[in-house]
């Protein structure tokens, strides 16, 4: 072999060696990427590939930044409602009632009477919380929707009554007799509520004896003010515009960073999204950032709706998932649980011990299906039957609620009703005590009373809450089946 020859014998053996280590051939003028074809001089990508690379960066950083602050957008939403369509102010307490009350939430449950309020520990001081005597089930969460205390029948009070003092990360430490006393991570928080008394009237009743003060104030607290929703038209879900990164670089200002967070906010700081500093995108970031909220709501509704993290099935063979997989700090021994939190937090808003439905007889617990039998989506236009067998494991009552999939909100039909429960007036059960629920755009034929109306055109997803689930539940001695089309 000449030598010419076996110095490009060399050079071909060299740059197949290292295009089987995974790196490019130095000779190697186009590389065929999924981004399309990438020229490359001398192995430098040109000045359009860089240009076409680093917008993909800022894509691929955006969605997954739009995954990562999905709880604290989807705090910012609530709490922007409540000043913006009810005029309240933080320390003012709303109160949801109905099914129109409800209408602008994540998967609020229908059965129970909510009270909700924001403080701001940096700006209002420590927040004072007095909780009354009786059957209220709730607690304070910070803006990642992480509880700092549970409250009521699940707290520390277990539905004596108490009073709790909230306290901002770092600054000063108080411990004052006769409170509960536990510091947040975060400056903003968000105290919430729910009525669990059968009568609907003494439910609320026990939410407004509820008192909301600064630490500051105690010595004259003044009147907690409660504000009525009334009906009116209102909305709290994420956007899937611009306008999520405006969000959320809005609720973190002013927030100190965690050290596990540190390379999301290096994400941020490449998109232009700096804590302190204006948020100022020209029209090409606009354009990528528009593109990766839109991409990456989708992505939370996979995430969401088809859950592929492990131990989401509830009952095997069947396709009820549990809905709250997220551990209260977020956090697993050896990651933090970004595909967890995004698919509850993309669905729901607030989470306590309560929440967590892991022990008897306490607290709820979550549990999700959008697919019917046969693993089709649920289709408003279809007509379907679930048989609740009979002694369902609770102390409390059980419910089902119908949400539409692109909102997570209650569904909204002619019928104006998106739930059923075990208090509902007038439930027909069955003699072995099981109870058939129907759903469809028209009551289907032989159904009863035990009805809920779909809309055409809107898939929908349901949760099953279990309130106070006791060992029948757990043992999985008593399952769902899965909800079947009738044809």
């Amino acid at each position: 072999m000449n030598k010419h020859l076996r110095a490009r014998s060399s050079v071909t053996l060299a740059a197949l060696v290292v295009a089987s280590l995974g790196a490019l051939p130095a000779e190697a003028q186009k590389v065929d990427t999924r981004l399309g074809p990438m020229q490359l001089e001398n192995g430098y990508p040109s000045r359009e590939a860089v240009e076409k690379l680093y917008d993909e960066m800022e894509f691929q950083r955006a969605t997954q930044t739009f995954l990562w602050g999905l709880p604290a957008v989807g705090f910012y939403g609530l709490r922007e409602a409540q000043r913006k369509n009810f005029g309240a102010r933080d320390g003012e307490v709303v109160v949801y009632q109905s099914l129109k009350d409800k209408a602008g939430m994540l998967t609020p449950n229908l059965t129970t009477v909510y009270a909700f309020t924001f403080w701001n520990l940096a700006t209002q001081g420590p927040l004072v919380v007095e909780v009354p005597a009786g059957a209220t089930a709730g607690g304070v969460d910070d803006i990642w929707q992480r509880p700092v205390i549970d409250m009521g029948q699940t707290g520390p009070d277990k539905g004596q009554g108490g009073k709790y003092l909230i306290l901002p990360p770092g600054g000063e430490d108080l411990n004052p007799a006769g409170y509960f006393v536990v510091r947040s991570k975060t400056n903003q928080i968000w105290f919430g509520s729910r009525g669990l008394a059968p009568d609907p009237v003494e439910a609320e009743a026990t939410l407004r004896k509820h008192r909301v003060y600064s630490w500051n104030q105690r010595a004259t607290p003044g009147v907690t003010n409660f504000i009525p929703v009334g009906g009116r038209d209102w909305a709290s879900w994420q956007p899937s515009d611009i306008r999520y990164f405006e969000q959320l670089k809005d609720i973190l200002d002013g927030e100190p960073m965690e050290t596990h967070n540190g390379y999301f906010y290096a994400m941020m700081r490449s998109l232009g999204m700096e804590p302190g500093k204006p948020f100022e995108p020209d029209a090409r970031r606009r354009k990528i950032l528009g593109d990766a909220a839109l991409t990456g709501e989708l992505m939370a509704r996979a995430n969401a709706f088809d859950k592929r993290f492990p131990g989401a099935t509830v009952f095997e063979g069947t396709h009820w998932e549990y809905a709250n997989m997220v551990e209260l700090d977020q956090q697993l021994p050896m990651f933090s649980q970004l595909d967890e939190r995004a698919s509850w937090f993309y669905e729901a808003i607030g989470n306590t011990s309560g929440m967590q439905g892991r022990i008897v007889g306490f607290g709820q617990v979550y549990l999700e299906t959008a697919r019917d039998k046969s693993g089709a989506w649920l289709d408003g236009a279809k007509s379907y039957r679930l048989r609740v067998p009979p002694n369902a494991p609770v102390k409390q009552f059980w419910s089902f609620t119908l949400y539409e999939n692109t909102t997570r909100a209650p569904l909204q039909s002619p019928q104006g009703a998106a739930d059923i429960s075990s208090r509902k007036k007038g439930l027909v059960v069955n003699a072995d005590g099981s109870v058939d629920l129907y759903f469809g755009p028209k009551k289907p034929a032989g159904a009863n009373t035990n009805f809920v109306q779909t809309v055409p055109g809107k898939g929908w997803f349901t949760y099953f809450r279990l309130y106070a689930p006791t060992e029948p539940y757990f043992k999985k001695e008593w399952a769902l089946p899965d909800i079947e089309e009738i044809r």
